[in-house]
């Protein structure tokens, strides 16, 4: 597809709608809005940036993009690890800095109406007290906005339980490709009025429309959480651990998380904190909550067994605020801890059917052992959403990594695919992906996904360079 540039002319527009002072066009200040949280490599510029405040000039800026043949990359708080906020191929990105708004809290129907550049957390601390949350739990809960986990179906640690973002979307506020204003949903429990379209929107990575407006679902909040901390000097052991946790005691907890002994060490010395990780060699993180002490300390005693039953070395337990917030301190910041270690790396988003997770992990080690790369390893293993991390060697040139890179991933992805599994399980495909989307969906799937993103944007140019 050939796309016009942004013209002058075209800009003035802009400012007619949104003004001035909402329209970047500063080489500078562009360069912010070329990247999210992956490689450089990926940055592209884009030619214009606005922040617009409601639908309707959303609406009439789409509306110019088709009639001049211009790309459009909607924008949230740009922390994403796909690269589905990159403008590929430059244009107009729209940001949602100015739509940060938590526009109604209807505690009777147990909701809440937010606009997309709403950081996640200020939905939380909003209705702090109120014996209501929101669910929906991205590991970058701090950083991320509401608009980015929409394009993203994103999950994260609580999805076992409490599943990832789609669960909790009940209506959606969406500018079409073409400009139309269009509401899906609202603020029911049940609707089969017709298609789901709202639930197609959710995780299409903003190439079927930019949402303006969300309708989520709040639950009750749990009374009470306790965290274990198991400790292995068996890898295998910890990881063949998991499935059994809900299958032998009944329980589902809110998260399992598995950190190898690599990815704690580094986050912990990030942060300057000290977990006991000397001789172990994976640990997990395991999350119960519920509503009466009784029953969460029965189930943490369940589980904790089960834990020594499967060879765990130590199981520690934290059941106030302060304790629990220093261990999951050390999950949440692992990337960040990589980053730091090695500028060059790779974040991969795995997942596969839990029972996989044991032959899945043995497989990234041969890997590992075949390319002499590093590849430490950490996720959501309660939901088989596991994050190898591929390392660049130091005496490795930029050709060698790129080359080595490649091969890994695609021994990495079709060993997803033998498993049953798929290459991303909540940060999306994005530009990062697309090259090997093909490794784990036939023709006939991405077909079926060409044909919608056809119909739906006849001009391609709402987030294009995504997915496909």
């Amino acid at each position: 597809m050939k796309y016009n540039k942004v013209t002058p002319a075209i800009v003035s527009q802009l400012i007619k709608i949104i003004g001035e002072k909402y329209v970047i066009t500063d080489a500078e200040k562009l360069s912010g809005y070329s990247c999210d949280e992956i490689p450089a490599r990926f940055a592209r510029m884009p030619e214009v940036v606005i922040q617009p405040q409601n639908a309707l000039e959303i609406s009439e800026i789409v509306k110019i993009a088709n009639i001049e043949l211009i790309p459009i990359t909607p924008r949230g708080a740009g922390t994403g690890l796909s690269g589905g906020a990159i403008p590929v191929f430059g244009g107009i990105v729209i940001s949602f800095e100015r739509m940060n708004k938590i526009i109604e809290i209807d505690y009777n129907n147990m909701t809440v109406v937010v606009e997309p550049g709403v950081i996640t957390n200020e939905i939380n601390i909003a209705t702090e007290g109120s014996g209501l949350f929101y669910a929906g739990y991205p590991m970058s809960v701090l950083a991320c906005s509401i608009g980015g986990n929409i394009a993203e179906n994103a999950g994260g640690g609580k999805a076992i339980k409490y599943g990832v973002t789609d669960r909790y979307v009940l209506g959606l506020e969406l500018v079409t490709p073409t400009g139309e204003i269009v509401q899906l949903g609202g603020k029911l429990i049940k609707d089969v009025t017709g298609y789901n379209l709202k639930q197609l929107i959710v995780g299409s990575e903003g190439t079927l429309g930019i949402v303006t407006k969300i309708t989520l679902k709040l639950s009750p909040m749990p009374k009470l959480i306790t965290d274990l901390l198991a400790l292995f000097t068996d890898t295998q052991q910890a990881i063949e651990l998991v499935p059994h946790i809900m299958m032998k005691t009944g329980i589902v907890p809110t998260s399992i998380e598995y950190m190898d002994n690599f990815s704690v060490k580094t986050s912990c010395q990030y942060l300057n904190e000290s977990l006991p990780y000397e001789g172990v060699a994976a640990m997990l993180l395991i999350e119960l909550d519920g509503t009466r002490e009784e029953q969460v300390e029965e189930d943490a005693n369940a589980v904790g067994e089960l834990c020594f039953e499967h060879g765990a070395l130590e199981v520690y337990v934290a059941d106030n605020h302060t304790t629990r917030e220093r261990i999951w301190s050390v999950r949440r910041n692992i990337n960040e801890a990589m980053r730091a270690l090695c500028s060059v790396h790779a974040d991969e988003d795995t997942v596969v059917p839990i029972s996989t997770i044991t032959e899945f992990t043995i497989g990234i080690e041969e890997i590992s052992k075949k390319y002499n790369v590093h590849m430490p390893c950490f996720g959501h293993a309660g939901d088989g959403n596991l994050h190898p991390s591929i390392m660049k060697r130091d005496d490795m040139t930029m050709e060698e990594w790129y080359e080595t890179e490649d091969k890994v991933l695609r021994e990495l992805y079709a060993l997803c695919k033998r498993l049953g599994g798929k290459i991303t399980g909540e940060h999306g495909v994005g530009s990062k992906r697309r090259k090997y989307l093909d490794i784990v969906a036939s023709d006939a799937e991405i077909n079926m996904m060409r044909k919608i993103k056809n119909a739906l944007d006849p001009n391609n140019i709402m987030n294009p360079g995504k997915i496909f």
